[in-house]
């Protein structure tokens, strides 16, 4: 039998070798080494000519294609970006307004109760339930006292700094452990005069 690579009459070249494959033709680099014979061998091996890289026209369009790409996704970029930031400060705008919704509802079901009634009516009209009397605090001038949220300091004594409960205990036990002595010389009345 008979090697087919022999065999074939196209085929030229010796059994053992093949012609290269792979890319070839004008404007594509060739694999040969090109040898200055002024040059030897060593040399020509250590320093191959170099060629100048030239700009193609396909480097070109390839360049254009990628300057599309990143133009129309910038702007599709910068497009998402700020519907972002407008469905973050709608989702805040709704849930400030489910709050307020809440605060309201809050309110309607304060007013449906009767009590809730009964005591705003007391304290925005002075209105009493049949039986009751009302009574006004007034102040020196004969003005409402207004009703504040915040307890005012006790006055209850006057121009006097007041003490402590326990600083009068305190000294109570002191009292009681260390008597005082009776300086007087005199004893105690024999006789009690009305």
């Amino acid at each position: 039998m008979a090697d087919r690579r022999t065999a074939d009459p196209r085929n030229t070249s010796r059994a053992g070798s093949r012609a290269p494959r792979g890319r070839s033709g004008p404007g594509r680099p060739s694999t040969k080494k090109t040898v200055d014979p002024a040059v030897s061998g060593e040399q020509a091996a250590v320093a191959p000519k170099r060629r100048t890289p030239r700009l193609t026209s396909r480097a070109i369009v390839l360049a254009l294609v990628i300057a599309v790409l990143v133009v129309s996704y910038a702007s599709s970029a910068k497009a998402y970006l700020q519907q972002r930031h407008e469905i973050s400060t709608t989702q805040a705008e709704i849930a400030q307004r489910q709050a307020d919704i809440a605060t309201l509802q809050d309110q309607v079901d304060r007013w449906r109760d009767p009590a809730y009634v009964a005591i705003q009516a007391r304290e925005r009209f002075g209105y009493v339930m049949p039986g009751q009397t009302a009574y006004v605090a007034l102040d020196a001038k004969g003005h409402k006292i207004a009703s504040t949220a915040e307890l005012g300091k006790p006055n209850a004594f006057p121009g006097a700094t007041p003490t402590a409960w326990w600083t009068t205990v305190w000294g109570s036990v002191k009292l009681a452990g260390n008597p005082p002595t009776n300086t007087a010389s005199t004893g105690p009345a024999m006789k009690i005069t009305p």
